[in-house]
């Protein structure tokens, strides 16, 4: 028969709880590692959000004033179609029959100043707001520059870090990465959840003087034996984590 590979060993309830311990100081190490990057992975995050939100409304603000450009085009034709129609209609006024026609023409010759007034006025709107809108895209470009200075600063304060402890992270992720081997699927899908889910990320704590290492409860004495025994997975019933004994504690 063919040896089990070493991620297909049956390792005992006692082993598998002291690799859970081993991998909760492995992963403390590595929390900690991160503790000196400080918010500086959430302040790139959100310097990248802003700019990309100031950006999309750059593109929006472009878009207006193209559109008030295009609008102001077709106004200004408009006006030029309207006054070729007004210099038409003044040269048929010269070759009127009777006071009907002449009359007919002048209500067209007004009608066509109307409309080029009405344009005029639309022009003189679309001028006030594309001067708007430039001086919110001023705003808004000065803005990205000044952010984007901030973002550069800050990633290149992120990434020296990381590079003086890339090294140190690596060495450490890969002992994580051999103690999940002792470690069974459910297992492992707790100790994440319970990660997850406490401040200071210890889903693994001692029992020290009689006590819960994570929440500081008293633990009752039989279940403080049951622990030591490490035949079963044992978590405190105030907050949840998962205890182990303390092996300093237990050699005094």
């Amino acid at each position: 028969m063919a040896q089990k590979k070493t991620s297909e060993v049956d390792y005992s309830m006692q082993e598998k709880i002291m690799a859970l311990y081993e991998l909760q100081k492995i992963d403390s190490q590595i929390d900690e590692i991160n503790k000196v990057k400080g918010e500086l992975p959430l302040e790139v995050q959100d310097l990248e959000d802003e700019i990309e939100g100031l950006k999309t409304r750059i593109e929006n603000i472009n878009g207006e004033i193209d559109e008030f450009n295009s609008l102001t085009k077709q106004r200004k034709r408009e006006v030029d179609q309207a006054k070729i129609q007004i210099s038409h209609y003044k040269e048929q006024q010269n070759n009127v029959r009777n006071n009907r026609e002449f009359d007919a023409i002048s209500k067209e010759i007004e009608y066509q100043e109307l409309e080029i007034e009405l344009a005029e006025k639309r022009l003189k709107e679309y001028s006030a707001a594309v001067k708007s809108k430039k001086a919110q895209l001023e705003d808004a470009e000065g803005v990205v520059t000044e952010r984007e200075s901030d973002l550069n600063a800050k990633k290149a304060e992120l990434e020296s870090i990381e590079a003086e402890t890339a090294d140190q992270v690596a060495s450490l992720t890969a002992k994580a990465e051999k103690a999940k081997t002792k470690i069974d699927e459910r297992l492992l899908s707790a100790y994440d959840r319970i990660r997850r889910s406490v401040r200071n990320g210890l889903a693994v704590v001692t029992v020290k003087r009689d006590a819960c290492g994570g929440c500081f409860n008293r633990i009752p004495p039989q279940r403080q034996s049951d622990i030591r025994q490490g035949k079963k997975l044992i978590v405190c019933e105030y907050c949840g984590r998962i205890l182990v004994a303390d092996n300093d504690e237990s050699n005094e």
